[in-house]
């Protein structure tokens, strides 16, 4: 089988390394890849942007591709799959349609109240001035998001009305309309990855993942700094609770608008110290940098469950198998990143740290010649396997510790609320 993986970051790279695991497959192509995929053997990078699906649909035709991944939300709200179907090109990832519950924080709070998900409460705006009187009838602190797309940058927690009034300002200054008011939900958040095939769901192992650039979760939301798996917060009787509160009347209400929703429905949520599940936001992907502690643990073949969605045939799909253990990520960025930073930075240590046991996974890296070099802000993922959190932690340090390149960041606390629990 010949697959194409859509993306550009650390996700998109563990995705390929893992597909191309199983026997199955063959060959895989990277659109457009990174210095990771292009290290990759059988995987070759294709220089086109996310955003350019004609491109896309083109080079899988032209490499009579098998099943297309789709990687980062982009393209999927741009309408890949769509174009994709039309070509009868089999893909993983939601219709246009389906993206929406990503691409459109209004539309999947609608669709989650008619399925009856709980959320946290809160309205919609576009107009500066009806949001801030709103807010000046809430309690603090409170969140205002972006209803679109910000990778993973568009919420922000107000601590007092007058950050909220910043916050508004802010977000339409920057394009963004409408804009959600919430109320701030106390709890531990988990990330809930499931996949679909439209009829059928199923979760994979839960995440926890660590969106604060500050330790300690302080400062500017990020793409996520670090991440493990799985998170014991997330108990046996949370799950079932999640797959029956939250998942299936949410694949069911797709169903009942119409929508044929295969891929990853990702379910950002909040546990209340009371253990009450709350949702968040919805993602119509894989995580990232979850996917880089999920999939490493995934024994049964990533393609087979892909194909068992596409063909929608994941009731009769055999449970999943996992390997034991727990996986921790760790993220290294570069400095000033959420914000602004520099590219072009030459990245070593990477063999030695995979020496000692960890796999890295690149996401904002770019070969010049032989020479590995930044090229966004999310630089690597290191990621550890062990038979605990606190020796995984361990392990994952000393290969971050491996790593190096002029001004890099990285947080040093990843995992902490596990570290708190007993392994």
């Amino acid at each position: 089988m010949k697959v194409l993986v859509v993306g550009n970051g650390g996700r998109e790279h563990a995705l390929a390394w893992k597909l191309l695991q199983s026997p199955q497959v063959k060959r895989c192509w990277c659109v457009p890849g990174n210095g990771g995929t292009a290290l990759l053997e059988r995987c070759e990078n294709i220089p086109l942007a996310v955003e350019d699906i004609e491109g896309i649909t083109q080079v899988a035709i032209q490499n009579k591709v098998d099943l297309v991944v789709v990687g980062p939300e982009v393209p999927l709200s741009l309408g890949i799959s769509d174009l994709l179907r039309e070509k009868d090109i089999p893909v993983f990832g939601p219709t246009q349609l389906g993206a929406k519950l990503e691409s459109s924080k209004s539309w999947a709070k609608s669709l989650m109240t008619e399925a009856g998900v709980p959320i946290a409460k809160g309205k919609s705006f576009t107009n500066a001035v009806e949001a801030k009187a709103y807010i000046t009838q809430q309690e603090t602190p409170i969140v205002v998001k972006a209803d679109g797309l910000a990778s993973g940058k568009g919420v922000i927690v107000a601590q007092t009305a007058s950050e909220a009034y910043a916050a508004v300002d802010y977000l339409f200054k920057a394009g963004f309309s409408p804009i959600l008011v919430e109320e701030y939900l106390i709890g531990e958040e988990v990330s809930i990855l499931a996949i679909t095939d439209g009829i059928t769901v199923r979760s994979l192992l839960p995440a926890q993942d660590h969106k604060r650039i500050g330790e300690g979760d302080i400062g500017l939301n990020t793409g996520g700094m670090g991440a493990y798996c799985p998170a014991p917060i997330a108990t046996s009787d949370l799950l079932q609770r999640v797959d029956k509160e939250i998942l299936q009347p949410t694949v069911a209400a797709l169903r009942n608008r119409g929508i044929d929703y295969r891929g990853v429905l990702y379910a950002g949520l909040m546990i209340s110290p009371q253990g009450e599940p709350k949702v968040l936001e919805y993602n119509c992907r894989f995580g990232d940098p979850e996917t880089q502690v999920v999939l490493p643990l995934l024994k049964t073949p990533l393609d087979q469950v892909i194909l068992a969605c596409v063909q929608q045939r994941l009731e009769e799909f055999p449970p999943l198998c996992w390997h034991l253990g727990t996986a921790v990520c760790v993220v290294v960025a570069s400095s000033g990143y959420p914000g602004k930073y520099k590219k072009g930075k030459l990245i070593t240590g990477i063999q030695e740290a995979e020496a000692i046991g960890v796999t890295v996974f690149q996401a904002g890296t770019a070969l010049e010649g032989d020479r590995l070099i930044t090229d966004g802000g999310r630089v690597l993922g290191v990621t550890a396997i062990r038979e605990n959190f606190s020796e995984a932690i361990t392990e994952v340090y000393q290969g971050v510790d491996c790593i190096n390149f002029d001004e890099q960041y990285y947080r040093r606390d990843i995992g902490y609320r596990a570290q708190s629990r007993k392994d």
